[in-house]
């Protein structure tokens, strides 16, 4: 069941201080309206229980808009889409009241706030077709890069040499946890967010790991004479 946008906001309770967020508002000057939803979002009573009550319906037309989007232009079932939308609104409005200090006017203060919403629900639409699957991290897309079709004998074979390279270095200079977050991403076309998620950890901290994996594939290749391009290292997440 969905909460109320109000109390959504209440459970953010990371929020910044009242006077922290009104200090950015009057420094960046903003217009008038945007001013007023600052002011009421970071403020007390019933003028901020309707300002969150507006804010969330704001970003619910915009996540609904995104989701019917974009389910419309990949043909993708869009039974759930409201539900999603839904979804979407609810994380937006957390992380709307939780970065309202960092609003500095320079656009409109709906114009900033409809960037979550949208971030959200592409969020939500890339997690939902792994809903009940389980996150492949073995070595299942390999096949995938050798491209015999249209290769010559002697460019295919280099390839090959290649991404057998490849293979043994991941095996050799990269952790349990790298190798997994490597193939997961880069070979099993895993979203960030969904492995972030069922990993328990932050999309950031797979950036990084993704960072590390790949410098340390580089070193081992380099080595060996070998480069690691695109088509060997994989796709970008």
């Amino acid at each position: 069941m969905t909460m109320p946008a109000q109390d959504i906001a209440e459970a953010c309770s990371s929020s910044p201080p009242v006077k922290r967020a009104r200090l950015h508002a009057a420094r960046r000057a903003p217009d008038a309206e945007s001013l007023g939803w600052v002011h009421a979002l970071a403020g007390t009573g019933p003028e901020r229980a309707d300002a969150v009550e507006r804010l969330h319906a704001l970003l619910l037309r915009a996540t609904r808009f995104e989701v019917n989007r974009r389910q419309a232009a990949t043909g993708a079932d869009s039974s759930d889409a409201d539900d999603l939308a839904m979804q979407a609104a609810d994380d937006a409005l957390v992380a709307v009241m939780s970065k309202l200090h960092t609003f500095r006017g320079d656009s409109r203060f709906t114009t900033w706030a409809y960037k979550f919403a949208l971030l959200e629900a592409g969020v939500k639409l890339r997690r939902r077709p792994w809903q009940g699957r389980e996150i492949p991290l073995e070595e299942e897309g390999w096949a995938l890069l050798h491209d015999e079709g249209r290769a010559s004998p002697a460019r295919h074979a280099e390839s090959s040499e290649l991404i057998e390279a490849v293979r043994d270095a991941i095996v050799e200079v990269l952790t349990p946890h790298q190798r997994e977050v490597l193939i997961a991403i880069t070979m099993n076309d895993v979203p960030i967010d969904v492995l972030a998620e069922r990993r328990g950890t932050t999309r950031g901290a797979l950036y990084k790991t993704l960072h590390v994996a790949r410098r340390r594939l580089r070193a081992r290749l380099a080595k060996d004479g070998l480069a690691l391009d695109a088509a060997a290292e994989g796709r970008e997440p």
